[in-house]
């Protein structure tokens, strides 16, 4: 052991698996801060995508860090609450209960395209008699739109490319374009007219306590870190939570096949004989079924949860090539004089086979281990991109597969496929680098290429 932890500290001198430990610590930290700051539940209520969470996210929009790469800027999502606590509102109360409200929304726009849409969602508190809102949008340059008149039930949504009356007033069949656009552009080619925009919303309530308040969505075309997906969903929910199940699969089901596989062989070494033969014979059988078709069966005709799979993928790993490498190593190892020594001194089985045959390729298994993490983080992937991942969680894969689905690549949505496709590359590298490090390390000969 002494000796193993000593060579472990060689690792230092490979920049490569400094580097990929630096990757992998930082996938672990991620891993633990969104499992906390996103607990299970919350994040399969969000990945759901009811249409209460996301009504106010807009569809397939790009990151926003894709306008650091452009020349002409993206509209960026807008959200102003008037419930919020402090916005700035005039109330002017009336005869008979009858109140005025009034407030705006003021914001710059300084983009070179035209946002998607413009929203308010009303919310409305009263007895019997619905407030009124009245609607008016006033550009930078001065001039007053009337949008709309309308009462306001308790919750109602008012969408400006679905207002005929003002499609009618604007000439336009795109009010939400129309009402950006720069007067001296021309027709056939407009563009925005930059500078700070405001909607003003008169309301009136009929009764004493009513009240009313509404939220401004402007739709971008960029929002947030990662995006949208179609279902308005923020595709950082599925590449945060892709994390920890990523790393979880592949380090469970490494574990899993690393030690079984150990077992399996020491055993089959030391007793010899018809053990060994049997175990031979089965690992001959099992390396020739193919273990991807397998999984696809038993996704499509029995069921696609994620720790079925991984139960799956173990079973027909533990008799894989390891065995056959571990048998080798078991075979010099068995002639040792020290097992000698401890079959004199009246060592048992069990004692000789986990005390001296086993800790001898600890050294010699990590390497392996290592490099198998991402190659079962793979084979997940794999199946959620083929459709047939867990229903419920929200992984890498399923996002690959979504964005496959709804022609991502087709219309150029780049982000929603190159996002996840990064972090599964990445977790690969990482995991490659530190497993050719502890390979040279642990491996002599390796060390001088």
């Amino acid at each position: 052991m002494s000796r193993m932890l000593k060579s472990l500290g060689e690792i230092g001198r490979y920049p490569s698996a400094l580097i990929g430990l630096f990757f992998i610590v930082l996938m672990l930290v991620i891993s633990v801060v969104t499992v906390i700051a996103i607990p299970y539940d919350e994040a399969i209520r969000l990945w759901r995508g009811d249409e209460e969470i996301w009504y106010n996210s807009p569809k397939t929009a790009a990151p926003k860090w894709e306008n650091w790469f452009r020349k002409e800027k993206l509209p960026e999502t807008l959200v102003i609450n008037s419930a919020d606590e402090g916005y700035p509102k005039t109330i002017v109360p009336g005869d008979n209960g009858i109140t005025e409200i009034s407030w705006s929304y003021v914001f710059d726009f300084e983009y070179d395209k035209f946002p998607d849409e413009l929203s308010l969602f009303f919310t409305s508190s009263f007895n019997e008699k619905l407030p009124h809102a009245e609607l008016t949008w006033i550009t930078p340059d001065g001039r007053e739109i009337r949008m709309e008149t309308l009462s306001v039930e308790r919750k109602k949504a008012y969408r400006a490319s679905q207002d005929s009356k003002l499609q009618r007033r604007l000439r336009s069949d795109y009010p939400q374009i129309a009402l950006f656009t720069d007067p001296e552009s021309p027709e056939d080619a407009p563009i925005p007219l930059k500078g700070t925009y405001e909607v003003r919303v008169d309301a009136i309530v009929f009764e004493e306590g009513s009240t009313v308040d509404a939220e401004f969505v402007m739709f971008g075309r960029v929002a947030g870190w990662a995006g949208t997906d179609h279902r308005r969903r923020d595709l950082s929910i599925a590449l945060l939570w892709g994390t920890p199940i990523a790393l979880a699969f592949g380090l469970l089901a490494a574990v899993g096949t690393t030690i079984a596989t150990m077992i399996i062989a020491a055993f089959g070494v030391w007793y010899g004989g018809w053990a060994d033969e049997l175990i031979q014979r089965i690992t001959e059988v099992n390396l020739i079924l193919p273990t991807l078709p397998i999984l696809i069966m038993v996704g499509t005709f029995y069921s696609r949860s994620l720790w079925l799979m991984l139960g799956v993928i173990i079973l027909l790993s533990i008799f894989g090539g390891g065995i056959k490498t571990y048998r080798a190593i078991f075979l010099q190892v068995k002639e040792s004089p020290y097992i000698e020594a401890a079959q004199a001194y009246g060592a048992g089985n069990f004692r000789i086979v986990f005390s001296y045959l086993i800790p001898r390729i600890i050294p010699l298994l990590l390497p392996q281990f290592v490099t198998l993490v991402p190659a079962f983080v793979f084979y997940e992937a794999a199946l959620a991109v083929l459709g047939l991942g867990d229903p419920i969680l929200p992984t890498w894969g399923k996002v690959i597969n979504e964005a496959n689905v709804n022609g991502a690549l087709h219309v150029g949505q780049y982000y929603w496929v190159l996002e996840p496709s990064f972090l599964l590359m990445l977790t690969g590298l990482a995991f490659a680098m530190v497993g050719y490090s502890l390979d040279r390390v642990f491996n002599p000969r390796l060390r001088g290429l």
